[in-house]
């Protein structure tokens, strides 16, 4: 069996995305991409409600200006193979006088579960994230993703092209949403994102920038504490040099390598990767319907425990479906933006570590661009969103 051409197929739905109309109507015979399906209100907060302390904990809630309007939308986009399906997120809607609006599209990071998303849950730290950047005047967009909230099958973890479709897609629904309340959104978007977030942040901007849709442009990205470079950055903190947690980067590999299967064709029996008894249970594990705190409990607390030793030589010299996953997904830093760009990375990260967003600065760098990382210090790795996320807001104020 060889691997799905992904990558080909996902440019090329991609390009036809820019033929779509500027605000996506649903179609009888061809359902089109961005129409948005259902509205749902979810929180309302008034002016009151936003100066309360305690509001947008944890973050720093000094942005925070207007009243919000947040709803959980579901909308038409593209699986991993440029069929027709379906994805949802959240929306929030700054309550002031403006009729025109600047986006704010927000990609969050690693979520196993599917109910463990802003859209749905509000005690996650997504939530109020968004609900924070939409009470500083943006219209704040975050996206699901696929198979995450209310979409159907597995998520494709860590793949940017459909990262890419689905935050395309929603921003689209996003603009008839807006409509519908008789305002709109300005062409120019904001990017930011946290941890996966912050890959699917780059690929975003990308595409915004290539002209991936008709009406949309990218205005600035910021993205925080991204693991953009799996192959030279993250697995060697992980697997040699000590710089990322063993527990955390059993969850984050056996994650990564039971959905990467799906795309790439990474192994025919889930033995030939993982060590017993942990190749019977850890593609349910990452089903989409078991959090987090249980997954933990579940699996190894070691790349070492958990795969094969011969698993763990292909992982340091990979080759076939296995390099092509590293590689198609790890090209997010490699274009030339056009707009104000700012990593945030925390020198103290033990998820991400910090060499992820060096190596996106290098890779920015050899294509002329010079830019800055801005270490936000001995933190976590949910730290870096703590503090990140409202910077990035501050920030985008000053350059927009």
């Amino acid at each position: 069996m060889t691997s799905f051409p992904v990558k080909k197929i996902m440019a090329a739905v991609l390009i036809c995305g820019m033929l779509l109309a500027a605000t996506p109507v649903a179609s009888a015979t061809a359902p089109q991409r961005g129409a948005l399906i259902s509205v749902v209100p979810v929180q309302t907060l008034s002016k009151k409600d936003v100066i309360r302390p305690g509001t947008f904990a944890p973050f720093d809630p000094r942005q925070a200006e207007y009243g919000v309007s947040a709803y959980r939308i579901t909308y038409r986009t593209v699986d991993v193979h440029g069929k027709p399906t379906t994805a949802s997120g959240l929306v929030a809607l700054p309550d002031n006088s403006r009729r025109e609006l600047r986006a704010v599209a927000y990609e969050h990071g690693t979520r196993a579960s599917r109910t463990e998303v802003a859209s749905v849950e509000k005690k996650t730290l997504d939530f109020p994230a968004t609900l924070l950047i939409a009470s500083a005047g943006y219209a704040s967009v975050a996206p699901d993703y696929l198979g995450l909230g209310l979409g159907p099958g597995n998520h494709p973890y860590m793949d940017e092209a459909s990262e890419t479709t689905a935050s395309l897609d929603m921003l689209r629904a996003t603009r008839t949403l807006a409509a519908q309340q008789g305002r709109t959104l300005e062409r120019n978007v904001m990017v930011t994102g946290f941890s996966q977030g912050g890959q699917a942040a780059m690929a975003l901007g990308r595409a915004l920038q290539s002209g991936a849709d008709p009406y949309l442009r990218l205005g600035a990205i910021a993205p925080i504490s991204g693991p953009y470079d799996v192959e030279n950055a993250e697995l060697p903190g992980l697997l040699t040099k000590g710089e990322v947690s063993p527990e955390s980067g059993a969850f984050y590999l056996a994650y990564w390598i039971t959905s990467m299967n799906r795309l790439y064709h990474l192994y025919d029996d889930p033995s030939e990767v993982f060590r017993a008894p942990y190749d019977k249970t850890v593609e349910a594990l990452f089903d989409g319907d078991h959090d987090e705190e249980v997954i933990f409990r579940s699996i190894a607390r070691s790349p070492q425990e958990l795969l094969t030793d011969s698993y763990l030589q292909r992982l340091a010299h990979p080759t076939g479906g296995l390099r092509a996953a590293m590689r198609e997904n790890d090209d997010t830093c490699a274009w030339r933006p056009k707009v104000p760009v700012r990593l945030y990375a925390a020198g103290g990260d033990t998820d991400v570590n910090i060499a992820n967003a060096l190596s996106c600065q290098q890779d920015l760098l050899a294509r002329g661009v010079k830019v800055p990382v801005v270490d936000l210090g001995g933190t976590d790795h949910f730290g870096s969103a703590i503090a990140g996320i409202p910077s990035a807001i501050e920030w985008f104020s000053r350059v927009a």
